[in-house]
């Protein structure tokens, strides 16, 4: 039988309380065929409405059914063949036997995409339930936070056993960081309980890898926002200096974009699915009154992750850093799921030089009201500004403590979900301090002229052409080039409003009015916006530099 297993001490006399039966035993079943996507349940949001268990129809069968003689919890098992079969197991030789479990909450065209730990593989697991089906399918992480009392109360918490008795299991102190993890099981129920009134203040049923919280945070949102426009400059002229001192890089640009591999894709959109319920106003927002995320005018939540199933993710995600770097890197940071509301707005910055080397940006969700792209800001090691557009599932690798990076314009509408995930080369917290090894790429600095060709809306859709095409298609209509913190800062109040998005329809007035440093003579037939030129703010007519 399954334990539950707790990382906190447990009160004396209770661990034989916590042997427990899954599920009653019956006699072994036979379980009903499928052949198709089309017979698995799916919810209005085309999302998994049941776990799966699923194998192999035929001999593979028999041997699992053969140890499943119970019906798990909430979860529909099936044997399949057909389309089912080739859907699931693609790579299963003829005769051969494995099973996958698939989570509540997945996609419908993610369905398929597992990842490894949910899929069994006999030869190196040779009991089915003992060695997959228990620890990989049916076992959870399990977190439990609350705000329900005062800054210095506490909850009782307890796990109910199959026969209703209340088995304790500790306190739960106020906040994220005294958060209580165990392991658990799908299925099993527990209590928060005011002490003082003995009161359940949340009952909660495991049906997922969860952290579930009681009560909540005070927003810190003020509705009267004060200007901090001074921190807000200073805070970009701090900034433009720390992104100057890194020494070594690691591609040719800074910054590319990507896919994260489907299994993976899945499984945090699922999570996300089954977790936003949980969103709380993010404790950390306000860092000391910092101001890179402007909290005191739009709220920021956040989904935590269990830290066994974040240090899955973080492990996977190094694979997809060191292919691009190609440099042996370490896990140094993880943070999200992070997620922005209407009106947010992330200055332009750099991160953490001892251990932010390389990083990457996950989009695991979007609200379906944004009425425009929430495009992600990098400038490359040129310090032009590249505005890309990610979609659910899009990755950006950047080198997060060299390269400028912000979301400087409103998000529009909706919400929009991210995770962060940082590494540096493998035991050097130095690295940024040391030139470039031998086989480094060289910078791409020198691009030669570029010019606008598509719409000034267009993101991340190639507008700009430029001499040399590896400058790629993200460079911004705008072709905003900064110079110091204080033309950060006046980026800043341009899109205060959101990105300019009125179509240049006099480039040689444009570039008169806005030219700044400018590559080549401008005139009336030139059709060539310059480089260095600030945005057109979404006024009828546009401003100049020295006006923003």
């Amino acid at each position: 039988m399954p334990f539950l297993l707790s990382r906190r001490r447990r009160r004396p006399g209770v661990a034989s309380a916590l042997l427990l039966s899954c599920a009653s035993y019956a006699a072994a079943k036979v379980r009903p065929t499928i052949n198709s996507l089309s017979q698995i349940p799916f919810n209005a949001d085309g999302r998994l409405s049941q776990h799966l268990l699923l194998y192999p129809a035929g001999d593979c069968a028999s041997r699992i059914e053969s140890q499943l003689n119970w019906d798990p919890h909430n979860r529909l098992v099936h044997s399949v063949e057909g389309e089912a079969l080739e859907l699931f197991f693609p790579d299963l030789a003829d005769g051969g036997c494995s099973a996958v479990c698939v989570r509540l909450g997945t996609a419908r065209d993610l369905a398929h995409a597992l990842m490894p730990h949910h899929r069994y593989y006999p030869d190196s697991q040779p009991n089915f339930r003992e060695n997959f089906f228990s620890p990989y399918c049916e076992k959870v992480e399990s977190g439990f936070m609350q705000y329900y009392t005062e800054r210095y109360g506490h909850l009782d918490f307890y796990w109910i056993s199959h026969t209703g008795e209340r088995v304790y299991q500790g306190e739960i102190k106020y906040g994220e960081t005294n958060t209580k993890y165990i392991n658990s099981y799908l299925g099993h129920t527990f209590h928060l309980v005011d002490p003082t009134t003995d009161e359940v203040v949340r009952e909660h049923t495991v049906e997922f890898d969860h952290i579930a919280v009681a009560g909540k945070p005070p927003s810190l949102v003020e509705e009267n926002p004060r200007s901090r426009a001074r921190e807000i400059l200073s805070t970009h002229e701090s900034e433009w200096i720390r992104h100057g001192k890194i020494k070594r890089t690691f591609s040719p640009l800074g910054f590319t974009k990507g896919r994260l591999p489907d299994d993976m894709f899945a499984s945090m959109g699922s999570f996300y699915y089954n977790n936003a319920k949980f969103a709380i106003p993010e404790e950390s927002a306000p860092n000391y009154d910092k101001v890179f995320i402007n909290w005191w005018e739009s709220p920021v939540h956040f989904v935590q992750i269990p830290w066994g199933l974040r240090s899955k993710w973080q492990d996977r995600l190094r694979l997809l850093v060191e292919t691009w770097t190609n440099v042996a890197l370490e896990n140094t940071d993880m943070y999200g799921m992070r997620q922005y509301e209407d009106g947010a707005r992330l200055l332009t910055h750099v991160d953490r030089e001892s251990t932010h080397a390389a990083s990457l940006i996950v989009n695991v969700a979007q609200g379906n009201d944004l009425t425009r792209p929430w495009t992600v800001e990098v400038h490359d090691h040129a310090d032009r500004l590249h505005e890309v557009v990610m979609s659910p599932g899009d990755v950006v690798y950047y080198e997060s403590a060299a390269c400028l990076h912000a979301r400087n314009t409103p998000l529009a509408g909706g919400k929009y979900v991210n995770l962060f995930a940082h590494y540096r080369p493998v035991g050097d917290p130095d690295w940024y301090k040391k030139p470039n090894p031998p086989g480094t790429p060289e910078k791409l600095m020198d691009v030669g002229n570029c010019w606008l060709e598509g719409e000034a809306d267009a993101m991340s859709q190639g507008a700009v052409v430029c001499d040399d095409p590896r400058v790629g298609p993200h460079l911004s209509p705008t072709m905003f080039a900064p110079k110091s913190g204080d033309d950060l800062f006046k980026w800043w109040e341009a899109v205060s409003e959101g990105p300019p998005m009125r179509k240049v329809e006099n480039v040689a007035q444009v570039e008169a009015e806005m030219c700044r440093d400018c590559e080549r003579p401008v005139g009336e037939n030139s059709s060539h916006v310059p480089v260095n030129r600030i945005p057109t703010p979404p006024k009828a007519t546009p401003l100049t530099y020295d006006e923003l």
